[in-house]
């Protein structure tokens, strides 16, 4: 399969005021958010290939059944239509690529990483009108259904299996090493999962430095987000040195030391120190 690459200068920039523009809405949709990084980051991805994604999402929940009871029928019922009927489902090699993290890609392929395959799941059983949440437990993104005293979790990466307390115990004690904290069974904020998206992008990226492109342009969308991390200004810089652009690397190295300059003057200092490095690079 051909690697996706961004769209034009100016396509980019109506893409991110979109999304700029849903992030900071009353109601942020979560399926329409996904879209637009995939559209920043495959060219191919068109306004007719936007609409037909949501089409998609429309036609599968249309496919489910009509309410079909409380929280763990609302599973099975997405268990089997996404994961045996459809055979959305992960695969270890999945990890591997950028179409994983694209939601129109995953849609196609249903393969995925396993917070886009809940974005799945999500997306459709909300259509139909399930009572559904993403769960980002760490290291492995679920869902879930109904209410705390009777939440009933799913695995969309496993085909959508409904997990028991024991499986959702051996997943956390696997990522941390501890148990599972009430806190971390908590509806996610679409927003916190499009930025972990991102984030996954970043680490796809991170691999392969030739990719730098897709590295800086997922930084940038996650720094249009209401709420984000600091130190990404910082890793936006380190991107544009990294690429050539010394001086813009420098002008953004500059700015996050004078942040950072308010808790830690040392750390400050030697983030001035790698923009005068920059600048450097020009003689």
């Amino acid at each position: 399969m051909r690697p996706p690459y961004p769209p034009s200068p100016e396509r980019s920039a109506e893409l991110r005021r979109r999304f700029a523009e849903e992030a900071r809405s009353e109601r942020p949709d979560l399926s329409t958010l996904c879209l637009l990084v995939g559209a920043e980051a495959d060219r191919e991805l068109d306004e007719a290939g936007l609409d037909a994604a949501q089409v998609e999402l429309d036609r599968l929940a249309g496919l489910l059944p009509f309410r079909p009871g409380g929280p763990r029928a609302w599973a099975v019922a997405l268990r089997e239509l996404l994961g045996e009927r459809m055979g959305f489902h992960g695969t270890p090699g999945d990890y591997q690529r950028l179409e994983s993290s694209l939601l129109h890609e995953v849609l196609v392929r249903r393969r995925g990483l396993p917070i886009l395959l809940s974005v799945v799941w999500m997306e459709v059983a909300r259509r139909a009108g399930a009572p559904v949440y993403g769960v980002a437990l760490p290291g492995h993104f679920v869902v879930g259904f109904g209410p705390d005293e009777g939440q009933v979790l799913a695995d969309p990466f496993d085909g959508g299996r409904v997990l028991s307390g024991a499986d959702a115990e051996l997943l956390v004690v696997g990522a941390t090493g501890t148990g599972v904290d009430p806190s971390m069974l908590r509806p996610a904020d679409p927003l916190d999962v499009v930025l972990r998206i991102l984030n996954n992008v970043r680490a796809w990226a991170a691999a392969r430095p030739e990719r730098s492109d897709v590295a800086l342009w997922a930084v940038e969308l996650s720094l249009l987000l209401p709420s984000h991390p600091a130190r990404l200004r910082y890793e936006r810089a380190q991107l544009l040195v990294q690429r050539g652009e010394f001086v813009a690397g420098a002008v953004e190295l500059e700015a996050y030391a004078e942040v950072v300059s308010a808790v830690d003057e040392g750390a400050a200092e030697r983030v001035r120190g790698e923009a005068l490095a920059a600048r450097a690079m020009l003689n």
